[in-house]
């Protein structure tokens, strides 16, 4: 039968949200109805709330919760089970149906759509693609942000770069993201760690995560500092913000290639691209350096929640401190008003 829900609507034509009352359908075969504990509040969704679309919206995309309901079709969990939402599929490979985003009835009639998932609600429905099982013996508040956060910067640096041990790394914006990729390298053995950002306060609260060398970019080039530290350039820069200034950054900030020798380093774009960027192509063609994209960290979450949360277990991975601060459903404007104005030090939670 419909379940009942308080959702989190990104209306058509303002930035300022509203909570519904809505009635979810009942599961497809394909679909899973979540009740949930707790969700992330991310950068990208301030960027899709600033840009012009044409339905409301439903928002949010890391969340953690109990299976209510689940479609026929659905076999890798149950009524009871205890599960992440992502919005990345969590096995792309063996999928047998198409994939389809949640679309729900508000309460004037109109209908919201969401990009894959929404878990700006105290339930949700979703594909089960995007439903991963987690474990009994975890908490269920700081791991709803492993669905985005951690994964999109831990796997940046474990998958996508494949950053190995006693290399050398720079990390620019040590946000929720960026302290999941500093942690990362910190698991992986990477020497130096160098977390680049614009207040002291953040760069020693990176310390905690794992980073050995803090660049205040407020105070000089960064670029030119960096590559001072690590004579020469690091062998991978990660851009975790996707603002021009750091997109354009991380590839001159990374080592040069030796003629007839060793390739260049390796500049990774993480976060979510907010502009265009300019780039020195004789740069990226002379010193043999790489640039490379990353998105969702590319993780599969089948694979890889349960590596990030034995990461957690064993205190490799502290998302209780990258968790700082905590919200109710209604104070959503509230949450997103301080992730825009720059107050959040780690990552917030909304807790249902």
């Amino acid at each position: 039968m419909p379940t009942d829900a308080r959702v989190v609507v990104l209306p058509q034509d303002t930035a300022q949200l509203r909570i519904d009352e809505v009635r979810l359908p009942d599961p497809g075969p394909y679909q899973v109805v979540v009740k949930q504990f707790a969700s992330g509040v991310c950068h990208s969704q301030l960027h899709q709330m600033h840009r012009p679309r044409n339905a409301p919206v439903v928002l949010g995309h890391e969340s953690t919760g109990v299976v209510l309901a689940k479609g026929a079709k659905v076999n890798h969990v149950k009524e009871g089970d205890r599960v992440m939402v992502t919005w990345v599929p969590r096995d792309r490979e063996h999928m047998d149906h198409p994939l389809s985003a949640a679309e729900i009835q508000l309460e004037d009639g109109t209908k919201a759509v969401s990009q894959n998932v929404f878990t700006w609600a105290n339930t949700t429905i979703a594909d089960e693609q995007f439903i991963v099982k987690m474990p009994d013996d975890v908490p269920t508040d700081v791991t709803a942000i492993i669905g985005c956060a951690v994964m999109t910067g831990a796997g940046a640096v474990y998958h996508t770069a494949g950053v190995k041990a006693k290399q050398s790394v720079a990390i620019y914006g040590v946000g929720g993201v960026g302290l999941s990729a500093v942690a990362a390298a910190a698991v992986v053995g990477a020497d130096p760690i160098i977390a680049v950002d614009l207040a002291e306060e953040k760069l020693e609260f990176a310390r905690r995560f794992g980073a050995t060398i803090g660049v205040n970019a407020s105070q000089g080039d960064p670029v030119a500092k960096v590559r001072e530290i690590t004579n020469g350039g690091p062998d991978f820069a990660f851009d975790c913000i996707g603002v021009k200034q750091t997109m354009e950054q991380i590839l001159p900030t990374v080592r040069a290639g030796v003629f007839g020798g060793p390739s260049g380093g390796t500049a990774v774009l993480v976060g979510v691209p907010m502009t265009t960027a300019e780039l020195n192509m004789s740069d990226l063609l002379i010193g043999e350096k790489t640039l490379k994209g990353s998105i969702g960290g590319s993780c599969r979450p089948d694979r890889d929640f349960p590596m990030f949360i034995r990461w957690f277990k064993e205190g490799q991975l502290d998302l209780n401190a990258l968790v700082t601060q905590r919200y109710k459903l209604d104070q959503i404007n509230e949450a997103t008003t301080a992730l825009q104005n720059g107050q959040i030090a780690g990552r917030s939670i909304l807790e249902m």
